[in-house]
């Protein structure tokens, strides 16, 4: 009898007490942005956080930690705290990551939780203004005629693979210059350091209304309503197409309530048109997806990206 009493007096204790979603969060969230502050990725994740932030009432801080194409800041995350209190915003550089590298300390599948697909963008090819070609067959006719003398730089897969599958489909020879973000080549760019880049949208539009620098074309497969005047690569090389995009994770063992609770916060937000549009003007389409198809999604991406990078050329180092 005293046995079943206490079975009985566990069993309504268990019922009795609060899941771990409802007291989360009780205390302030940290998103990690494995790119500098400025870039696309991380002005997705300071968006999103503001929204995450009125909905649950806790603050999302964003801290940023660039490099090794985000590897760094995602290992530190799959394997830290399974609390719901270090989450990761990723672009689509973590499914690229297992083709551009021969060996990763995590696996950007089996070790996280997906929480939701957040956001898609393009990404465009940028010059001074002052370079001496203002038309994408222009431009390819220049690098031509000198091989070898002209630069490029990358901070994202998206970067590193656009200027690739350029190279490859264009038949130029440029040198590719890696940074720990886009913003640091533009920098860059804007100094001659290198002679063009690829700037995720939001960014490109920025720069283009200084004057300095000009766009020649987008990654997409058909003009964007926010650059009409910047044409698809795909109409130049045909088949030439890049598509960014960002999620938000957490690590694998991180409470499902939780990731739950996280997921629907998150659905809703991009839900709202005024998030949509904060989106657009910065180069942005939201395209949320919910925790089950984002895992699917991002499985899929390690397959495509994997199969972009070959195409490319880009050795795994």
């Amino acid at each position: 009898m005293k046995i079943q009493s206490l079975l009985v007096s566990a069993a309504f204790a268990l019922a009795a007490s609060p899941t771990f979603a409802q007291t989360y969060p009780n205390k302030p969230v940290k998103i990690v942005v494995p790119f500098p502050a400025g870039s696309a990725t991380d002005l997705v994740a300071r968006l999103l956080s503001r929204e995450l932030q009125d909905e649950l009432h806790q603050p999302f801080v964003i801290e940023n930690k660039p490099g090794a194409q985000g590897s760094i800041a995602t290992d530190l995350v799959a394997k830290g705290p399974k609390d719901g209190y270090t989450l990761l915003l990723p672009a689509n550089t973590h499914a690229a990551n297992v083709g551009l590298y021969k060996k990763l300390p995590y696996d950007p599948v089996a070790d996280f939780a997906p929480i939701a697909r957040l956001a898609t963008t393009s990404l465009v090819l940028m010059v001074k203004a002052d370079f001496p070609a203002k038309t994408v067959p222009e431009f390819i006719a220049h690098l031509k005629k000198n091989p070898g003398k002209l630069s490029a730089g990358y901070g994202s897969s998206s970067s590193q693979v656009s200027i690739s599958q350029l190279k490859k489909m264009a038949g130029i020879d440029v040198a590719d210059i890696p940074y720990k973000g886009i913003p640091l080549a533009v920098n860059d760019l804007l100094a001659g350091t290198i002679d063009f880049t690829f700037v995720d949208l939001g960014g490109a539009l920025a720069q283009a209304k200084g004057d300095k620098l000009r766009g020649l074309a987008v990654t997409e497969l058909k003009r964007n309503p926010l650059a009409p005047d910047w044409p698809p690569m795909t109409q130049f090389l045909p088949g030439y197409e890049i598509t960014a995009w960002f999620v938000l994770l957490a690590p694998t063992g991180t409470p499902a309530d939780i990731v739950q609770k996280l997921q629907d916060a998150t659905v809703k937000a991009l839900g709202k048109k005024d998030v949509q549009e904060k989106l657009a003007l910065i180069g942005m389409n939201a395209a949320p997806l919910k925790s089950a198809e984002t895992a699917a999604f991002i499985k899929s991406e390690v397959g495509r990206w994997g199969r972009l990078i070959k195409e490319a050329g880009i050795q795994p180092e």
